[in-house]
């Protein structure tokens, strides 16, 4: 079943499937079977965001436990390049930016990926897994020749993948991710400790020094960008939640955040004075906003990269979630909390084409969640994690 909102476009999707089934089925006995035993070259595919690439590493974690000795690449977009370079699950790293996904870039266009593609025969992977339900993506699977393809039939493109696997709304991007690569080989992977993200140590030591003048008070976290107006909390009710915390618990507050955060993080900033700020948002490289948050003690955030980047470095999160679906999205760390109300209407989801009535303004599932419930859950998150810690201390 497809899971694409737009009709017409559902329409369309769905007379390719019918099309590319026809020829899937012409074109099967001339592609190269796969060998025996465990793969011994996988080709994983993410293009998507920060959060999308992180959500997937538990999964790729998988695939390293499961063929521990196999040569693992992954691709991902340009702008996850150092985060994916830094997954010590993964051999090689290769870039594709998408034009429908590219943003700011100008992005390739399906064409010029598919070629791509193509030139990546000579591989001969024998595993390929697609963690994106696009039939685009799917075309991908199909133009590399991997001896077996995995992926979701979901946005169609189905017809082209050996695995094609029904993508389940009611779970989290994570765990659907994670049971496609245990379908893909045929079993569950055992628990393993290898970190999500190695941080280099260059990073680490950046980080430490830019917050060596806090020590022994809370580093609290504060991004204040939604990345998407749907997803905009307003930035004074960020900043009057940062203030209650730095006044209550004697907090650091660090505004993280990118260049193109800088308006809004210099107005975060402004209604803070004179409370000590840390303000890294200047900061373009990913992995080192992500050893930087390793560092705090909590991050206050929207549905945003970072807030995956602090799950996947170990810190807590508070996180208000508006249109986002948080049982897909949200964070899942021991102490990690969502903060949102319930409406009729949300979470929609609708991220990308969000409803016209929602467009322009901040959504009602955005105006409701109010300050006081906010900072009652980054108090007893903060609190939480200091009780842990010193009942760690304590062994």
């Amino acid at each position: 079943m497809l899971q694409i909102s737009d009709a017409r476009e559902r329409l369309l999707v769905r007379a390719a499937d019918v099309a590319l089934g026809a020829a899937a089925a012409v074109a099967r006995p001339f592609i190269r079977q796969p060998g025996a035993g465990e793969p011994r070259r996988i080709l994983l595919l993410r293009l998507e965001r920060i959060g999308d690439l992180v959500m997937a590493l538990p999964a790729i974690r998988d695939v390293r436990t499961l063929a521990p000795s196999a040569r693992i690449d992954l691709v991902v977009g340009s702008w996850n390049a150092s985060l994916a370079r830094a997954v010590p699950s993964v051999d090689h790293v290769e870039t594709l930016d998408a034009k429908w996904l590219a943003r700011e870039r100008e992005g390739l266009s399906l064409p010029t990926l598919l070629r791509t593609a193509r030139n990546w025969r000579s591989r001969a992977y024998d595993l390929a897994i697609n963690f994106e339900p696009d039939i685009r993506s799917n075309l991908l699977m199909g133009a590399v020749g991997a001896g077996r393809t995995a992926g979701w039939v979901s946005g169609g493109g189905g017809p082209l993948l050996d695995l094609s696997l029904q993508y389940d709304q009611r779970s989290h991007t994570s765990a659907n991710a994670r049971r496609l690569v245990a379908e893909a080989f045929g079993r569950p992977p055992a628990e393993s400790a290898r970190p999500l993200l190695a941080i280099p140590d260059s990073a680490a030591a950046s980080a430490a020094a830019r917050v060596r003048g806090a020590a022994g008070r809370p580093l609290v976290g504060v991004h204040v960008s939604g990345g998407r107006a749907i997803k905009q909390w307003d930035p004074a009710r960020f900043a009057e939640v940062a203030s209650r915390i730095a006044d209550a618990r004697g907090a650091v507050i660090v505004a993280t955040g990118g260049p193109g955060d800088r308006e809004l993080v210099e107005r975060f900033r402004t209604a803070l004075a004179p409370r000590v700020v840390i303000d890294p948002s200047s900061d373009e490289d990913i992995l080192a906003s992500a050893a930087l948050i390793a560092r705090l003690d909590l991050l206050l955030t929207g549905d945003t990269g970072p807030m995956h980047l602090a799950y996947a470095v170990g810190t807590p999160v508070v996180a208000i979630f508006g249109p986002s679906d948080p049982v897909r999205y949200a964070t899942t760390g021991p102490l990690d909390r969502v903060v949102r109300v319930d409406l009729p209407c949300s979470p929609c989801n609708r991220i990308r084409q969000p409803p016209r009535r929602c467009i322009g303004h901040t959504p009602d599932c955005l105006v409701h969640v109010t300050t006081d419930q906010v900072f009652a859950a980054a108090v007893s998150v903060l609190d939480a994690a200091q009780k842990r810690l010193s009942s760690a201390g304590g062994q």
